[in-house]
């Protein structure tokens, strides 16, 4: 048995935008579904019971991270990354490839693995997919993803094509590697760069497996949306319709309604907790930097057609006042107020797709927005 089922309940009539249930040891996820990153065991800012009241059903947390701090065996020790954290709810965690591939010059690819500097102390570290599974093994998440070669944009064609050969050899161990299907789901990860013919490709090998779900990875890499969107068009048709799809690494309002239409039915981000850091709101009307000088005497809400906490109870005056004094909260209630955001939008979305008016409610939001 798989530790994950899902259930197609609703397709767009006007779109490929979909409504599915996917159900996990720690509970049942409607999709399409945004998941909060908590890269460290911690969304950034918030308590785990303040991101369940934003209505989070699910979220990631980084494999790369929590082993090198605090380990994955003092995890183990406390009873898996569930209880660590006290967070009930469903957990995915990403294998470390994206965060070993980012670190340039202080990493070596090999056929094995991945050599790398720890980030924390320069100690020299490896990173194989027995080990990727390993360390989400003990981290007890939900879905746990197959380690693989993320590669930057633009890639030459030939180096596209070895290294998404590679992402399916170390998938095959990842599948070898994993102990118990019936506690936590592996998704595969198509790779294939920016074109197409490798993106069917990378689907035919990795679809082999016949896994609980499967990623597209690569996307949203520094492309240029029109982009993204062409060669996501490609990936979504080669993915089977009874399972869930995987856009990773996507969390602006734009792209989710884009990966929607397209049939995807997860994404993650940590756009709106890293952008509410840096004083940056989303609202129904379009981004609002709080920093600005025009939102000094502005005592009205951050969102008038919002009713997060944030919302309810304090002024962009106040939420300026805080940002420009250093002030923690700032960082607390502007991400409290993106994720319920975010969380709100993507929720809306599956009321449409359920009316069969996604596309018009795309059009009402891109036009509020000022896309």
């Amino acid at each position: 048995m798989s530790a994950l089922t899902f259930e197609l309940k609703h397709k767009d009539k006007n779109s490929k935008a979909r409504l599915g249930k996917i159900t996990l040891p720690h509970g049942e996820i409607e999709t399409p579904v945004f998941m909060p990153v908590g890269t460290a065991a911690t969304v950034k800012a918030l308590k785990p019971e303040d991101v369940e009241e934003l209505g989070a059903e699910i979220i990631l947390s980084n494999t790369y991270h929590l082993y090198l701090r605090p380990g994955h065996e003092v995890i183990r020790e406390a009873g898996g990354l569930h209880n660590f954290m006290n967070w009930n709810k469903p957990i995915l965690t990403d294998s470390g490839g994206f965060q070993v591939f980012s670190l340039g010059d202080m990493r070596k690819i090999t056929e094995e693995g991945v050599e790398f500097r720890s980030f924390i102390d320069g100690s020299k570290h490896i990173l194989t997919p027995e080990k990727s599974i390993e360390v989400q093994t003990s981290l007890g998440s939900d879905i746990m993803m197959a380690f693989d070669e993320c590669i930057p944009y633009p890639a030459d064609r030939e180096y596209v094509k070895r290294s998404l050969e590679r992402t399916t050899r170390w998938l095959e161990r990842c599948v070898k590697a994993q102990k118990d299907t019936e506690k936590q789901a592996l998704f595969g990860i198509m790779q294939g760069g920016m074109y197409p013919d490798l993106r069917r490709e990378s689907a035919r090998q990795i679809l082999e497996f016949d896994l609980p779900g499967y990623a597209i990875g690569g996307l949203s890499v520094g492309e240029p949306r029109e982009v993204m969107c062409e060669i996501l068009d490609e990936c979504v048709d080669e993915l089977p319709e009874n399972k869930p799809r995987y856009l990773m690494g996507i969390g602006s309002p734009d792209y989710i309604f884009e990966a929607v239409e397209r049939g995807i039915d997860m994404f993650d981000c940590v756009l709106p907790t890293r952008i509410a850091r840096n004083g940056t709101a989303m609202t129904s009307k379009g981004r609002v930097n709080i920093k600005n000088a025009k939102y000094e005497k502005d005592f009205t809400p951050l969102d008038h057609d919002c009713d997060c906490y944030t919302c309810r109870n304090y002024s962009r005056a106040y939420l300026r006042h805080l940002f420009k004094s250093n002030e923690i909260l700032s960082s607390t209630l502007l991400s409290t107020h993106n994720l319920h955001f975010l969380v709100n939008t993507v929720k809306k979305i599956r009321e449409s797709i359920k009316e069969n008016r996604f596309l018009e409610y795309k059009k009402e939001f891109y036009d509020n927005y000022g896309y």
